[in-house]
């Protein structure tokens, strides 16, 4: 049975969209349904089937016998309030993760970023964000950092705060402050893991 007939782009902007669907429900009812999506109407994913991620998270730690994890503290806009996240950014053109993940730890925090690629394929796939709003993927990118912190590279809409966070820090972001979803989930594996990077040997 057809789930949908027909996709309308309602928006033109230049980061993201909002789309309407003539969507069918279970009992053959026509509804209108709404997504966001940063590809232009004709590289929705419903249309090319593909997962191919439009950004990247950064899970990075220092290279210390205790490492460290770093960590943003940024302003967000849609809830007017400092928020506890990974670095993370877009893909551009035709750069890899990894490419990616190097250029954006560079502009949001100055620091330097080596990429580890050991461990499991799969915790590196691309994975949907939240597909009852978007159809947006986006790939988690591991490695090392050093250098300097700092705020040279921010454009003027970003508000970051950079922090090196060790696992008493951590736990008490974890705790008492506002985290974005994929941050907490990674910060609650870096706690859990002896070595910086056990946790991609499954």
């Amino acid at each position: 049975m057809d789930k949908y007939r027909k996709i309308q782009k309602l928006t033109d902007n230049p980061f993201l969209n909002l789309y309407q669907m003539d969507a069918i429900d279970t009992k053959g009812k026509n509804f209108h349904y709404y997504f966001a999506s940063r590809n232009d109407a004709e590289h929705i994913k419903i249309q090319t089937k593909s997962t191919a991620p439009e950004g990247i998270v950064i899970y990075a730690v220092t290279q210390e016998p205790e490492p460290k994890l770093a960590v943003i503290r940024q302003y967000r806009y849609p809830i007017d309030a400092y928020m506890y996240e990974l670095p993370a950014g877009l893909i551009d053109g035709k750069e890899t993760p990894g490419m990616a993940a190097a250029r954006e730890m560079a502009e949001e925090t100055g620091l330097h970023f080596t990429e580890y690629t050991d461990g499991n394929a799969c915790c590196r796939r691309p994975f949907f964000m939240g597909p009852g709003f978007t159809d947006e993927t986006d790939a988690t990118v591991y490695g090392t950092v050093n250098g300097q912190i700092s705020s040279a590279q921010n454009e003027d809409t970003e508000d970051i705060q950079v922090i090196l966070a060790d696992k008493t820090k951590i736990r008490q972001i974890l705790s008492q402050e506002r985290v974005s979803m994929r941050g907490a989930y990674l910060m609650m594996l870096f706690l859990q893991s002896e070595k910086p990077f056990d946790f991609l040997n499954i």
